[in-house]
């Protein structure tokens, strides 16, 4: 079975949670409702899985950041983030550029 860049955007746009910056830890940590981040999490950085993966190059252009992509898998919940196979091999294939589209915020 072949993946294409359009499987990995929709995996992608399928992501599940929250990620928020915890200014106390310095890192992202990840929640799966927007009112479980304490208040070490400002409101302003809470943001949906599936759009935090995606980082604006220019005003049409977003590229998938496999960097973001390895902050969720880090948090080591890939079943309930849904951060299946198809973007496990994307995180993969670093001999690839990463996925640029044009594409709506959600």
């Amino acid at each position: 079975m072949s993946i294409t860049s359009a499987d990995i955007c929709n995996a992608a746009d399928a992501l599940l949670g929250f990620v928020g910056f915890n200014r106390k830890l310095g890192k992202y940590i990840v929640r799966f409702s927007e009112d479980a981040f304490g208040m070490d999490v400002p409101d302003d950085s809470i943001t949906p899985a599936s759009e935090f993966v995606w980082v604006a190059r220019d005003d049409q252009v977003m590229t998938l950041s496999r960097e973001c992509l390895q902050i969720l898998r880090d948090q080591n919940v890939n079943d309930r983030l849904n951060l299946g196979e198809t973007l496990q091999l994307y995180l993969h294939r670093t001999d690839l550029p990463e996925i640029q589209a044009q594409r709506r915020r959600l």
